[in-house]
């Protein structure tokens, strides 16, 4: 499976659209405001970086629905607010908004028609389809480069694991056990790789002292790796139930590996640092369901956001069957009860939401 091709969220406005389960994700893009913020004000003021009058402002894997011009949002509202309080007209602000082409762009272009309406400042947007582990602008283009829950994706699943046909989760708990660390590792390896190219990438396309806010889930940096701090450890374990069950083929979850990571704080920190393209402006990690209303956290919820996100992959691997994400949620919603009402909500979730504001070195 080419990952350009499986790694989108669930299309359209249907009740299984990733437009109508996106809570979690808003509340991720809540917790960078005040780092956007910052760094807009940080660009604007920097009389070398903004020396043409203009700020081009992108948003990589803006996904759709609602969430897709949130965090473009944030910037243009800071910049208008910056420029105001110096009681001088806006620069020209260029908007654009990236994701992989089998995004759904049709409802991302007609969330951008309001932004163009806006008289302060002027607002240019544009659409970039393609993968952010490739090239996407043109070099010393980009002031300001913002994203959300992208960056846990990676360009494949680690292909050693693959090779030697090592089950990312195996149903048998003495076997997973004993290949923790070697499934560990090989992600880790792999997100490295990844991430790093990443930053190569994205400090060519930045203009100098060029700014990049960017969240993704993670582990707490005191957090051993297990079953529970794999960011895809719950779906996982929703499948083995389904495979143990027979709602899936066995032979086809233990070749199922899905392409994610979430790495700890300290582990981002050293490879930001080895890589030298960027030098850390704050780094922040948050519970999961910080600033979020307990009330509308219900198994339901959790389990159709869960659908939302990873049904397009599930469905290249198994096969496209509505039975069978039907059943995902169903076996979701007992999992998760089981599990004490939601593993998002334990005191001390292993998964949290890390927040990184980097300058451009």
């Amino acid at each position: 499976m080419d990952p350009k091709q499986m790694v989108h969220m669930n299309q359209g406005q249907e009740e299984t659209s990733y437009a109508r389960n996106h809570s979690m994700q808003n509340a991720a893009q809540n917790r960078m405001k005040p780092l956007i913020e910052a760094a807009i004000v940080d660009v604007c003021s920097n009389t070398s970086t903004l020396s043409c009058g203009k700020v081009v402002i992108m948003d990589l894997g803006c996904s759709s629905g609602p969430n897709a011009v949130a965090l473009v949002s944030i910037t243009l509202e800071a910049t208008h607010s910056h420029f105001l309080q110096l009681q001088q007209p806006p620069p020209e602000v260029c908007v654009l908004l990236n994701d992989l082409p089998y995004n759904d762009f049709n409802v991302v272009v007609k969330s951008l028609v309001p932004l163009r309406k806006m008289n302060e400042p002027v607002v240019v947007t544009g659409v970039v389809p393609g993968s952010f582990y490739e090239r996407l602008f043109p070099g010393g283009s980009l002031h300001l480069i913002c994203s959300s829950n992208i960056l846990n994706w990676l360009s494949k699943a680690p292909r050693d694991l693959m090779m030697n046909q090592i089950p990312a989760y195996d149903i048998d708990e003495h076997v997973r056990r004993e290949r923790l660390t070697v499934v560990a590792g090989a992600y880790a390896r792999q997100f490295r790789k990844d991430f790093t190219l990443f930053l190569e990438l994205r400090a060519k396309e930045l203009v100098p002292k060029g700014r990049m806010v960017v969240s993704l889930a993670g582990r707490r940096s005191d957090e051993l790796i297990n079953e529970s701090s794999h960011v895809w450890g719950t779906v996982a374990q929703i499948l083995a139930i389904m495979a143990s069950e027979g709602a899936i083929d066995k032979a086809k979850f233990d070749s199922f590996y899905i392409p994610v990571y979430g790495p700890s704080l300290e582990e981002l920190r050293e490879i930001i640092q080895e890589d030298g393209s960027f030098s850390v402006t704050e780094m922040q990690a948050h519970e999961p369901t910080s600033g979020m209303d307990y009330a509308c956290l219900t198994l339901n919820m959790i389990a159709n956001s869960l659908r939302a996100i990873y049904e397009p992959i599930i469905d290249q691997h198994f096969g496209s069957s509505g039975e069978v994400m039907d059943e995902f949620v169903r076996t979701a919603e007992k999992y998760l009860n089981l599990q004490g009402g939601s593993q998002v909500k334990q005191t001390k979730n292993p998964i949290v939401m890390l927040v990184v504001s980097l300058t451009k070195a």
